[in-house]
């Protein structure tokens, strides 16, 4: 029977390779589609088929990763039908958390609700400002990505209500694989450009300017 310090070593290794094969996929190097193959997994990462196997199915579980019958586990695939799923699912959650905020705050929201979404704002600056001292090219997009998402809880957080933040905080990785794929649709400037316009409209104009946000950047994928 495993001790409590083995089965925490072999926690330790999922949470590697799952860390490790994650960052690959939302960084681009696996592309969508390709298939993830256990044998060539455990050797790279020095671990058991076992565990790469677990790692893989925590992939799935956040929909990175799909696994079939036959054909194993593949990176997964973001055409139309699951840009547009994932689109409504996060404008259900978002138009409705920022619905509930303006009940409470009316047109005049307190600086702190807005706090959170000012501070990811100020971090795309610095990374901006970051990318203009060296190259534009040089921009760390995976983490102008992970700040983006950050934006996008601070929104729903101001609804504070546990179950839609639960909800939408579900969906970190795939937001983050979505953020991949609209990536060649911005420069950072423009991001960074839409994203204060929406946080300056959201006392006056609610749930409305988050719809029109997030149906914004599904158009750019759908029509690309």
């Amino acid at each position: 029977m495993p001790t409590s310090r083995t089965a925490e070593a072999a926690a330790t290794a999922v949470d590697r390779v799952a860390a490790a094969v994650r960052a690959d996929i939302l960084s681009g190097v696996l592309a969508p589609g390709e298939p993830l193959r256990e044998e060539a997994a455990a050797i790279r990462y020095d671990v058991s088929r076992h565990t790469v196997r677990a790692a893989f199915q925590r992939l799935v579980g956040e929909r990175l990763a799909v696994a079939e019958t036959f054909r194993g586990v593949r990176v997964a695939s973001f055409g139309r039908d699951e840009v547009i799923a994932l689109q409504q699912l996060r404008a259900a959650l978002e138009v409705e958390a920022v619905r509930i905020a303006g009940e409470r705050f009316g047109h005049d929201w307190p600086d702190a609700a807005l706090a959170p979404a000012r501070a990811a704002i100020d971090r795309l600056d610095a990374l901006a400002v970051d990318s203009a001292a060296t190259r534009a090219d040089d921009v760390d997009w995976l983490e102008v990505e992970r700040v983006h998402a950050d934006f996008h809880r601070a929104l729903v957080a101001t609804s504070d209500s546990p179950r839609i933040i639960e909800a939408h905080a579900a969906l970190g990785s795939e937001l983050l694989l979505f953020l991949l794929h609209v990536r060649p649709h911005y420069t950072l400037d423009t991001l960074i450009e839409e994203h204060r316009a929406l946080l300056d409209a959201l006392p006056t104009r609610g749930g409305d300017a988050v719809r029109e946000h997030l149906e914004h950047s599904t158009r750019l994928l759908i029509d690309a």
